[in-house]
């Protein structure tokens, strides 16, 4: 069963103006099945994948070869096992002059994307691609989440319900498999991961060094990036610890979310906050394999806010928008902080992130201190467990967690 990934229409939208859509994300997010349901309305589309061990040294070794058994148009999965394509792709590409002719995927970027910049630059878009948002499990579009767009939604939601989602995370096997556990399907995917792109990326000689080092981490989410702290929990040095991070980011699993840095202001924190793009992935790692518990425990409200801001991440995502310079977060010296900031056409929208149904005006408190940053403040919310959207002032407004779709 297909279900529909919002992304879709922006490939198609970029194979329209790009010889090349390269597709970029984790393991069984979806790639694939995309791109093929894609390729259903063109029976010309070949499909190949270098996860055979035989075509990827076929790629290696003759990469002209390859390209002339599988011509254009083609989806060549996994590209990252063979870099040496994309020089020679290049060349195709500049002979046909077409747009459409290649899409490939990546699952793991960590060594390729200068390799695509410098062979592909002007000829290539380039997606993200996460596991499903909540959108795409309940059968709907969505936007980007804005406070300053935000129908008069209600929400029968429970706090059961929302962690129910949290455990269950959005990797497509999952949805469309309600009887698979996650702990069987999880156990298996950390295997496939470490087996696939870890070995392949750096000189792991103790896996279960390297499993630590990710629950480690999956303990810090919604946290700003400690690695001094995660190097001693996992005995290894800050150096190695950077370079393990790296990875987890370039293979679709984390993402890092800037500070807000303003020159005008010296106290800002540097440190970019964390967080895992899929929460089932992210309670497996931290053993929680109840929801109940989970949604009374000390971790509770940073994997709800895990939830809320890689929702966040995935609309803005699969708009096409790029998140680097539309999210981030603000942190001074003083420990006043804000969860998330939107920044929309020049405007700051300051957004809250509260588990509990109705938080008040208190959860407004540190909004303020952007005043002093001499920029334009639009509306704010706090995104909490309430049943709707409640006005808390001229600017700001209490927004159930639902209404990011």
């Amino acid at each position: 069963m297909y279900i529909k990934r919002n992304i879709e229409e922006r490939v198609r939208y970029l194979s329209k103006h790009f010889p090349i859509v390269l597709v970029c994300g984790a393991r069984q997010v979806g790639k694939t099945t995309l791109l093929k349901r894609i390729a259903e309305d063109d029976d010309r589309i070949q499909y190949v994948t270098l996860d055979y061990p035989k075509l990827r040294q076929l790629a290696k070794e003759d990469p002209e070869l390859f390209l002339q058994q599988y011509p254009a148009p083609v989806i060549i999965d996994e590209i990252q096992y063979a870099p040496e394509l994309l020089s020679f792709i290049k060349i195709k590409v500049d002979e046909k002059n077409q747009n459409g002719l290649y899409y490939l995927t990546g699952s793991q970027m960590f060594q390729m994307m200068n390799a695509v910049s410098e062979s592909l630059a002007g000829r290539v878009g380039i997606l993200s691609m996460y596991s499903m948002s909540r959108a795409e499990i309940d059968g709907c579009d969505s936007i980007p989440f804005n406070p300053g767009v935000i129908e008069n939604i209600s929400s029968d939601d429970t706090v059961i319900d929302i962690f129910d989602r949290i455990m269950r995370g959005g990797m497509p096997r999952l949805i469309s498999d309600s009887e698979l556990s996650e702990e069987d399907f999880f156990g298996s995917y950390i295997q496939t991961y470490i087996e696939r792109d870890i070995r392949d990326l750096i000189n792991v000689k103790d896996e279960s060094k390297f499993l630590k080092f990710i629950s480690c981490v999956a303990a810090r989410t919604s946290q700003e990036v400690n690695l001094s702290d995660i190097s001693k929990d996992v005995q290894i040095d800050s150096k190695t610890a950077d370079s393990w991070l790296s990875v987890l980011v370039s293979s679709g699993l984390v993402v890092l979310l800037k500070p807000y840095f303003s020159n005008t202001v010296k106290r800002l924190v540097k440190r970019p906050k964390l967080y895992f793009m899929d929460t089932g992935l992210a309670c497996y790692l931290c053993l929680w394999n109840n929801s109940r518990a989970l949604s009374v425990s000390a971790m509770a409200g940073a994997m709800f806010e895990n939830y809320v801001v890689s929702e966040i991440i995935k609309g803005y995502t699969n708009a096409g928008i790029d998140i680097r310079s539309r999210l981030v977060y603000y942190r001074d010296n003083n420990g006043k902080e804000i969860d998330l900031i939107i920044i929309e056409n020049g405007r700051l929208h300051p957004i809250e992130i509260k588990k509990s149904a109705d938080p008040g005006k208190e959860a407004l408190k540190n909004f303020s201190v952007l005043n002093s940053l001499n920029v334009e403040i639009g509306e704010g919310a706090v995104v909490c467990m309430s049943s709707m959207v409640v006005p808390l002032d001229d600017k700001n407004k209490i927004v159930p967690v639902k209404a990011i779709y």
